[in-house]
């Protein structure tokens, strides 16, 4: 159950994040563009809430804690944030975001004792 709701969050998420780097990268600043673009993916939006609602769902049935489920979310955010900066900008996370993602890990180990 929890593999399932750590997939069904990442699949989310990267379908999220990577709307909006396709955004940022392809689409025209113009707000009809914009507007359109948004309109023709609704359905992916839909597919990718339903995904991390269900995923942090499912963590927080699994481990009883649904402070500890948000904060595991936002932490595989910003792991796929990194992979799709990659993807679409070749953007390389510098010794910060190292220090960053330790500050997370921290605080996961120090919820997750309570």
């Amino acid at each position: 159950m929890i593999f399932l709701a750590i997939l069904l969050m990442v699949c989310g998420l990267f379908i999220i994040n990577g709307i909006y780097a396709y955004q940022t990268k392809h689409i025209d600043t113009f707000f009809l563009s914009t507007l359109w673009y948004y309109i023709k993916l609704v359905p992916l939006f839909i597919a990718a809430s339903l995904m991390i609602g269900y995923g942090v769902k499912f963590l927080s049935k699994h481990v009883d804690n649904l402070s500890f489920s948000l904060i595991a979310s936002k932490g595989i955010e910003i792991l796929v944030s990194l992979i799709i900066g990659y993807l679409f900008f070749k953007e390389t996370p510098t010794l910060r975001t190292g220090f960053g993602i330790v500050v997370i890990l921290v605080g996961f180990w120090l919820l997750k004792g309570k």
